[in-house]
């Protein structure tokens, strides 16, 4: 794996300080809706992120259970399972990922198992950020945007608390993805360009999305409520036809599925292998006439007066950022993909791009039990390999 230095020492430690500011500003928000007499509104944006917290952690606890037995924290089982009841298990995770990488960087501790520990930890951090992510901050955007329409006014904290939420989620993207590239050769890591272009090219494309279920829920509030089930339920469907093998028995697979379909709601996420282009194309033709309907549906209903002809020029440019962030991913696998100088020398794409090829390789790990399978697994569904690499992956996964 990566050799795990003092940066990514500090940029783990300002991820987990993210995650406890983004908390406390949730907690700010939800307790501002209390003061102003607004008990539904607070208990609403409770519910959510209890929600996606129960979902995440579960996943955590699932994963401890299933890893191999050197790779679990020696605490006893009953404070682990206390701890994730709590709804501490991925604060947990982070503070042992930060002992484990002091450790790492400044105890001397430079065996390859160490760096190999420090990366199936980070990890699983990073697929947990993602999930909690998504199902907390998108619906948490959502509904604050809906009550911002609706008192026609923005208190500080609903402020603070949209920037951080639109942060994460685009942030948690690049995090998740930057992790599955850990897996390969160095030469194949994102620069700060490519970075920066798949950060916005996230944003870009979420930001309308959001925007168009609050509009929607401003005339039609229930409507969302049935909305985002028959949603979720056709992307559960579509993701389970995919066939995942994320978790390590069928009923967790369910719950992955369904977090994934919660994913998909708002933003792409690829769970199959093979070629993506033809099921990108399929998703995001989907989201746009979906997200143009409830666009419609919301200026056909609206009243006549004055009170929210604001929206009007914003609603407008929902759909010029939507193709902008489509044209920057393009631009992305086009010319500021890693892989590009690679296939300019004769080599290979990567599977989210137009062509496939066969010649990926993967890292190669000496100890195959300290090797994140479901990490493993995900970036197999991203990039192709050559078979040895495939052979080997199979190898390793059966081992560990």
């Amino acid at each position: 794996p990566p050799r795990f230095g003092p940066l990514q020492l500090a940029l783990a430690a300002a991820g987990t300080a993210a995650a406890a500011l983004d908390l406390c500003m949730d907690g700010w928000v939800a307790a501002e809706y209390a003061r102003r007499g607004q008990p539904g509104w607070a208990a609403l944006s409770l519910s959510l992120l209890a929600a996606a917290s129960a979902a995440a952690q579960a996943c955590s606890w699932l994963w401890l259970r299933s890893d191999p037995p050197a790779l679990r924290p020696a605490v006893p089982v009953a404070l682990l399972a206390a701890l994730h009841l709590l709804q501490l298990g991925f604060f947990f995770r982070c503070l042992r990922a930060l002992k484990v990488g002091w450790k790492v960087c400044w105890a001397k501790a430079e065996e390859e198992d160490e760096q190999r520990h420090m990366a199936f930890l980070s990890h699983d951090i990073s697929m947990l950020r993602l999930f909690e992510t998504f199902l907390e901050n998108t619906p948490q955007l959502t509904l604050l945007l809906y009550i911002i329409l609706q008192t026609n006014k923005a208190e500080l904290s609903q402020g603070l608390g949209i920037s951080t939420a639109f942060l994460c989620v685009s942030w948690s993207l690049l995090d998740y993805h930057q992790s599955l590239r850990s897996f390969l050769q160095d030469k194949y890591e994102l620069s700060l360009g490519s970075s920066i272009i798949f950060f916005l090219w996230n944003l870009f494309l979420i930001c309308p999305r959001i925007l168009v279920v609050a509009l929607f829920a401003l005339l039609w509030p229930y409507g969302v409520a049935l909305h985002f089930p028959l949603v979720w339920l056709a992307m559960f469907l579509w993701v389970s036809l995919q066939g995942t093998d994320f978790m390590e028995s069928s009923g967790p697979e369910q719950l992955y599925r369904a977090m994934v379909a919660v994913i998909l709601y708002f933003s792409w996420f690829n769970v199959a292998q093979g070629r993506t282009l033809h099921r990108s194309i399929i998703y995001h033709g989907f989201i746009l006439v979906d997200s143009t309907l409830l666009a419609l549906a919301w200026l056909w209903g609206r009243a006549s007066s004055e009170e929210h002809s604001y929206l009007l020029p914003v609603v407008s440019a929902a759909l010029p950022c939507y193709l902008l962030g489509l044209g920057l991913r393009v631009t992305y696998y086009k010319w500021l993909h890693p892989n590009v100088q690679v296939q300019q020398e004769g080599g290979y794409d990567e599977v989210d791009a137009s062509r496939g090829s066969d010649g990926l390789e993967f890292r190669s790990f000496l100890a195959p039990d300290l090797v994140n399978r479901r990490m493993q697994w995900l970036a197999q569904t991203q990039f192709p390999m050559s078979q040895p690499a495939q052979q080997h992956f199979l190898n390793g996964a059966a081992a560990v």
